[in-house]
């Protein structure tokens, strides 16, 4: 008699659901090496850019180009990385791709923009069944051909999810910083540090080729202790701007950095007047110092 052969269980595994494709419209100095890092997206890359010849290297690498919105949105791409110009450019791509694309879809606005836009598209997006994040970039050409750009994610947990796969193509640091406009409002206070510093990099180079130093040289200098240093980064250690408590573990840390700054800013500011170098943001930065370590209460007066 034989024996009977059990049937196997039936699987109650789901299925795995198929990788759609990504889309990156904008294929500008950033925008491209960006793109660029999604080639190998198991789902495909589809691009798009109002110049023609932009879109040439991809066609040619193996990625979709769609000549128009509707185009690219009838691929089905579960993100839409967009980097175009400036706010009237994001709301007339937005409003194009709204009208076309699939619910559930994820619209990264990697422009710089107002915060009040992103905050106000991405509601629009939640109204057709779409999610609309801001997500700026930082880093520059460099980090972005690298694949090593930052990201600062401004939207829900669920879109900011979502994002995390083709992100991770081309940043080594991605941050969701809160809901929709945080991303902008970051990218904001970043580039701010950025271009001051650039306003008082001049002025540390007037000063120094006054000095008779070698401006190539001081850059050279400043690049490879800024790279051990971490630059004005390395002082960014607080959670909040109000002036320390007495006893926060930070403060002795910062009380010698404030000790070290003060004394240079003095030295910088004697030289300066010895040679007729007018330094108006080493002014600025020894009258303030100390409140921005958070060391000194505002008085509304210069340090003495």
């Amino acid at each position: 008699m034989s024996e009977a052969v059990e049937e196997p269980p039936e699987s109650t595994a789901s299925p795995v659901a198929p990788v759609l494709p990504v889309a990156f419209i904008g294929l500008g100095q950033i925008g491209a090496p960006m793109a660029k890092h999604l080639l190998a997206w198991p789902g495909g890359l589809v691009v798009s850019d109002l110049r023609a010849e932009a879109t040439l290297p991809f066609a040619e690498a193996g990625a979709t180009v769609a000549t128009s919105l509707t185009i690219l949105a009838a691929s089905h791409p579960s993100v839409v990385s967009i980097m175009v110009l400036n706010d009237d450019q994001v709301r007339s791509v937005v409003t194009e791709l709204l009208a076309a694309v699939q619910p559930g879809t994820v619209l990264a606005v990697h422009s710089t923009i107002r915060p009040e836009t992103a905050v106000e598209l991405s509601a629009v997006a939640l109204e057709h069944g779409c999610h609309l994040v801001d997500a700026p970039v930082s880093g520059g050409f460099m980090g972005a051909h690298d694949g090593r750009l930052a990201v600062m994610i401004g939207g829900s947990d669920e879109a900011a999810e979502a994002c995390r796969g083709p992100f991770e193509r081309f940043a080594e640091l991605i941050v969701h910083v809160g809901p929709a406009g945080h991303g902008t409002r970051a990218k904001l206070a970043r580039n701010l540090l950025s271009f001051s510093a650039f306003a008082v990099a001049a002025e540390s180079q007037r000063l120094a080729e006054a000095a008779g130093i070698d401006l190539l040289e001081l850059a050279r200098i400043v690049k490879h202790s800024d790279s051990l240093t971490g630059g004005p980064g390395s002082i960014m250690l607080r959670s909040a701007t109000a002036p320390m408590a007495a006893d926060d573990g930070l403060r002795p840390i910062l009380e010698h950095t404030r000790t070290l700054g003060n004394k240079d800013l003095d030295l910088a500011l004697e030289l300066g007047t010895q040679l007729g170098v007018d330094l108006p943001f080493a002014t600025l930065a020894r009258e303030r110092f100390g409140i921005g370590l958070g060391l000194d209460e505002p008085t509304g007066e210069p340090d003495a």
